[in-house]
Parts: C-alpha cells; structure tokens; sequence
C-alpha cells in the first residue's frame, strides 16, 4: 500500500458518540498524503446512540445520559471542539437520598462512591440499625486484604464494611450505574479506585476521607459533572456535522464483514462496500455476529459479555409542584425496594425555564437480577412509578404528563475478568489487520470514555493505514484508562 493516490477506506459501523468521535478524527486525519475516506453506518434512524434528548410534553429531557464527568477531560474538549464551550452547564443541586425503610434518608454529606468518609456522620445516618454501622467501622481495623487481580463489587464492599452498608449505601450507587448485580460486577473493570483505597490507606472508610478531602481542595476549580444546554443530542448533531452528514448513512444495517484479499466487504441495505479498514463501534453482541467469520476467537468473547434491559419513564407534574420536591438530584433504591432503581429530580439537577414551577422527575427500571417489571406494559409501568414517586416525595397529585423509553440490551455487564477478556478480544482481532472494535463494552460507559475510546480506534486506524503493509499490521492497542465514570450523587 502506498501513501497517496486512492484514498483509504474506513467504513464505522454504528454513529453512537464512539463511532461518531472515531469518524471525526479519521476526518480530521485526512490528508494528501494519507487521503482517508470514511462512512458511517447506522441501523437505526437516528444518530447518537444512548445521546438522545426528547421532549415530554414541549419540555426537553434526557431519555439516554444526561451527563458527563468533567474532571475525565475528553467530552469537555469534545464540547470545546464542537464551539459548544459556552453552552456547557453544571447542576442547579446537590445531594442525594436513599429510599429506604421506607423513606428517603439523605446521604452523608461526605460519602465518595456512596462511602462515608466520616465516622461520626456513618453512626448518626438514619438509614441503618447500629449494627450494620458497628460493623462497617471494623473497615478501619481490618488489615488490607491480599493482592488481588480482581474480585466482584460486592464481595470487596461486603468484605470491608460489611452487609448492611454495602447493600443499602454504595451498592445502589456503585452497581446503579450499570444496572448490575454487585456479586458480579468487576471492581478493576468498574471502579478500580476502591482496590487503590485498601491498598494505600488500608480501608474503604480512610480512601473515601482522603477523596473528600481532595475533592475539598478542588472546590471552587470545576463542577463534578455537566451537560450541554438544549440536550446531549446537540453533541451527535455538531459531530454528524463535522463528519458530514453525506458520510453518515442511517437505516442503514450491517448484515456482514467479509475478508477480502487486500480489505474487507462491508455488506450493507443491499449494497457492498470495500474498505481497508473497518470500526465496529456497535454494541458486543452486534460485533460478535459481524465478526463471526473474519475472527470467530473474537467473536466468542464479545459474545460472552451479556447486557442488561432497562427502561426510563419521564413523569411531570402539575403547576406549583416544583417546590415540593426537596434539595437534591434524587434518590436510589436498594435492590428489591422497588421497581424503581433511581429517580432523578431534573426540575432540581438541570432547572430549565420550560419546567417552569412544574415537578419533572426521570425515573429508572430494570438491573441484573431484576427486569421482570420490563414485561409490564407502557401503561402499567407508569402507573407503577408513580404510585412509588408519591411514596417516596407525597406531591399529593397523580402526573399530568409522562413518557417510557425502553433501552432494549443496553447495559453492558463488566463483570468479574472483563479486563481478561478485552485482551483476549484485542490479541484475538491481531490475526485480522485492519479491524477495530470501541464502544461502552469494553472500557468505561460514560460519555468521557467513549469520546476517548472512539478517538484511540481511530489513531489505531490511522497507524495500521500508514504502516502499509496490511498483512504483518498488528494494531498497537494500548490500555485505555479502565477507571469508570463514578457517579457520585453525594457529592
């Protein structure tokens, strides 16, 4: 292969914000020296993936993410790339609660990942028995356990504080994030940082006082989390633009990729493209079928990471109820609470003027272990949220405006040697040069992480297309950052 003349071609298979990100920088990368030609494409009919704003009765919402981590740089620069900077916004409130015993009690004021990171606030919360509490202080006793590769969430949270804590304070957090069981869930694959706080301090309870105190000093420099004004979807939009929007074809299906002698056949909506390249930025499952024949070894393992269905129901409530909501983002629900996972207050997180004194509330169904509620009806499910949002907040009127989406399989599962099998899905595509594979399946959910992880598919891309020599090209894969976007609602 030679450097200029016939333009290389990249086809990026999914225009989710990973896919979406490789496809800008593969753009942006073209030159006449290394001319690359790229499409997108999408099987639904909307670009952005799990970025899609809606509207609940004129308002505007969030039906996938509704934010991004500020202090993981990439989807901040994304925004500054996009001319988006001065559209960014950081929450209107803090704090959040838990439902239990069947109330919202609200969470320390210091708990990182849900983690007291004060004793005397642990032993005054109201929503435990002492017991649990008493147990959960042995943390600070207990010698550091023994070096681990990797073990599940909850059987690191159950072994340091024990139970009671672990299912009631962190768990609904932690494993919130990814609809999952905590006995399954990869703490190096998830939330590394908690195995770092035993190694260097020695318990849960001393890495949470020493993040807060970080977090202290950092007060005043930059917000934990925020969003663009308008809706996500202005991100997907501004990237579509960028790419080109003649380059980003929708409803247009994969049915198969193909190894050819000097590429790859993408068959698509009844046509077939040649490429050089191909990024599968589509869901593990959805790569595992793609891959099937080119790297079947590859597409065992991206088989074998299972998701999880979820659904948000939008509920809003009439003149006046705005006030009625407490201070705070909202509340989570211990497993088995509920049908309710979460509930987000966004008239309080992201306060809008076309609220305006009006309760709107995003409300979370479906984890490991608990989708059986997802086979109700529309209306069934809606009705049931409800009867458990006046439960919990007594608004005293039934909603007079709500909408369900339904995320069919759009969780992935990192569960316990996740990280194992990245690596064996990387080393197994080594044998078939010039296919790459990004998304939230591999490493790290957020929005952050996947801007981050379509940007490094796309420098693989570019140093495999400029090696040349296609048939001795293994892809230089290097670990991207495995830290998960930790959502901490206490904070």
């Amino acid at each position: 292969m030679t450097m200029g003349g016939r333009p290389r071609r990249v086809v990026v298979v999914g225009a989710g914000v990973g896919g979406l990100c490789a496809a800008q920088s593969l753009v942006a990368a073209s030159t006449s020296r290394l001319p690359i030609d790229v499409t997108v494409l999408e099987a639904s009919g909307r670009a952005g993936g799990k970025l899609h704003t809606i509207e609940l009765d004129g308002m505007p919402v969030e039906a996938g993410a509704d934010s991004f981590v500020v202090r993981k740089p990439w989807a901040v620069e994304l925004c500054r790339e996009l001319g988006l900077e001065d559209q960014v916004v950081i929450p209107g409130s803090m704090g959040a609660y838990v439902w239990t015993g069947g109330r919202l009690v609200p969470f320390p004021d210091r708990a990182p990942f849900g983690i007291p990171a004060d004793a005397g606030e642990l032993l005054r919360w109201e929503g435990l028995p002492r017991g649990p509490k008493l147990r959960a202080l042995l943390d600070l006793v207990r010698p550091a356990g023994k070096e681990r590769d990797d073990e599940s969430l909850g059987m690191l949270l159950r072994r340091r504080l024990g139970e009671g804590v672990a299912e009631v304070m962190v768990e609904p957090l932690l494993a919130g994030l990814h609809a999952g069981d905590p006995m399954r869930l990869s703490v190096e694959a998830t939330f590394p940082e908690l195995h770092a706080w035993e190694r260097q301090h020695g318990s849960l309870l001393r890495g949470a006082r020493a993040a807060a105190r970080a977090a202290r000093e950092e007060q005043g420099r930059q917000p934990m989390f925020a969003t663009v004004w308008g809706g996500l979807s202005r991100l997907a939009e501004r990237l579509v633009e960028r790419v080109g929007g003649d380059r980003v074809r929708l409803d247009h299906p994969v049915s198969a990729i193909e190894r050819e002698p000097h590429g790859y056949r993408v068959r698509s909506a009844g046509r077939d493209l040649a490429a050089d390249a191909v990024v599968v930025a589509a869901p593990a499952f959805e790569a595992a079928r793609l891959l099937s024949t080119v790297s079947p070894e590859a597409a065992g393992e991206l088989g074998a990471i299972s998701y999880v269905s979820t659904a948000v129901v939008f509920v809003a409530y009439p003149p006046g109820t705005a006030e009625l909501i407490p201070e705070g983002t909202g509340f989570v629900v211990p497993y088995g609470d509920a049908i309710l996972t979460a509930c987000t207050w966004i008239s309080r997180k992201w306060p809008n003027p076309a609220f305006e004194d009006r309760a709107v509330l995003r409300c979370f169904v479906g984890r490991a272990g608990d989708e059986a509620a997802l086979g109700r009806t529309d209306v069934g499910l809606i009705a049931t949220v409800a009867d458990e949002v006046e439960a919990a907040l007594g608004i005293g009127a039934p909603p007079s405006a709500s909408r369900m989406i339904r995320w069919n399989r759009s969780m992935p599962q990192y569960e316990v040697g996740h990280l194992e099998r990245v690596a064996r899905i990387e080393a197994a595509l080594g044998g078939s040069p010039g296919i790459f594979v990004t998304g939230s399946a591999f490493r790290g959910v957020g929005i952050a992480d996947c801007v981050r992880q379509g940007r490094e598919a796309a420098g693989s891309v570019i140093a495999y297309l400029q090696e040349g020599e296609a048939g001795r090209v293994t892809p230089d894969r290097q670990p991207g950052d495995v830290e998960q976007e930790a959502i901490s609602w206490t904070s």
